[in-house]
């Protein structure tokens, strides 16, 4: 059987998905979208093709849309993501799940009453080759115990619509679900420092490192550079008892010339984690033809908005905050 997927929102990574799904990707076709731009998602469904429909939730309730892909503007998840699940619909929500931690705990308790598990919010990092290949190496037991982990997300430039809080709550929030994974523990902390700025930064508060400590304690440092200009640059290394593991290089050539070698690096998010996205759609797909299991849950969603906030009020406050989550529904349960 074919999945019949519907698209709400057809920005930049909803264009993206919907070349994916249609293009790449097997199992599944689109055959509906909706944008608050009519003009702009009848272009793109002409291109597919598919039907426009006016809203998302006609789009949902649509009888001929089999599941669900949410692309649109994060303020408008929930409603999205409540009215599939009132639908009984299986639906994919680019992260966040929801910007707020009420909003996402509506959402919990929305899939909790369905009893059963519909949602996936988009950490593609879980799928990355690079990330799954270190996760393994530090899960295997032969460095030792993880203590420390240190990351990098460096962006070339942000969007005219960035603001400060976005290097957290946009940003560094694809660290925050990627350590809750990487060592499967809760997120206890957050303390945000806050070096000289950056002279391409304009108006934000660039860069930033946020520190994060593990109920474990694990400590994990991430230098959030969002202007860095040369390229987007994503590093993680991972401190064990008997040695490391970290990522390696994404280029797999070296280019000389000039009298310089180096490394291309890639342009933006697109390009990095273009093999992620492929992956984590397809795993999708197949868990919801297949009723299998789904990826990151409406739970890892609500964690790490709990988190994010967490480091927002350490920005604001420069104090470490505790980060407090209600009980681990067991829907969720590991």
């Amino acid at each position: 059987m074919t999945l019949r997927v519907g698209v709400i929102g057809v920005g930049m990574i909803g264009r993206d998905h919907i070349r994916r799904l249609s293009a790449v990707l097997s199992g599944v076709e689109v055959v509906a979208v909706s944008d608050v731009d009519a003009e702009r998602a009848r272009t793109v469904a002409a291109g597919v093709p598919a039907r426009v429909l006016a809203t998302g939730e006609e789009l949902i309730a649509d009888p001929g849309v089999d599941a669900v892909v949410v692309c649109s503007w994060g303020e408008t998840h929930e409603r999205y993501v409540l009215a599939a699940l009132a639908a009984g619909k299986p639906v994919f929500c680019e992260k966040p799940l929801a910007p707020t931690e009420g909003a996402c705990r509506r959402i919990l308790a929305a899939e909790t009453a369905a009893g059963r598990r519909l949602v996936q919010v988009g950490f593609m990092r879980r799928y990355d080759p690079g990330y799954r290949a270190l996760r393994a190496a530090v899960r295997g037991g032969s460095i030792g115990e993880p203590l420390l982990m240190h990351c990098a997300h460096r962006n070339a430039g942000v969007p005219a619509w960035y603001v400060g809080e976005s290097m957290i709550t946009d940003t560094a929030v694809h660290e925050i679900d990627m350590v809750r994974w990487m060592f499967g523990e809760e997120i206890a902390a957050a303390t945000v420092l806050v070096p000289r700025r950056s002279r391409n930064g304009g108006g934000l508060r660039d860069p930033l490192v946020l520190l994060l400590e593990t109920a474990g304690g694990i400590l994990v440092d991430v230098e959030v550079s969002v202007n860095i200009r040369y390229g987007y640059d994503i590093r993680g290394e991972v401190v064990c008892e008997d040695g490391t593991a970290s990522l390696g290089e994404p280029s797999p050539v070296r280019v000389r010339r000039a009298g310089l070698a180096g490394d291309p690096v890639p342009a933006d998010w697109r390009e990095r984690f273009a093999r992620a996205y492929d992956v984590e759609l397809q795993e999708w797909v197949d868990a919801v033809r297949g009723d299998g299991p789904l990826g990151p849950s409406v739970w890892d969603g609500y964690a790490a908005a709990v988190v994010a906030d967490a480091g927002l009020a350490a920005l604001r406050s420069g104090n470490r905050v505790p980060v407090s989550l209600i009980d681990r529904p067991a829907l969720y349960a590991d």
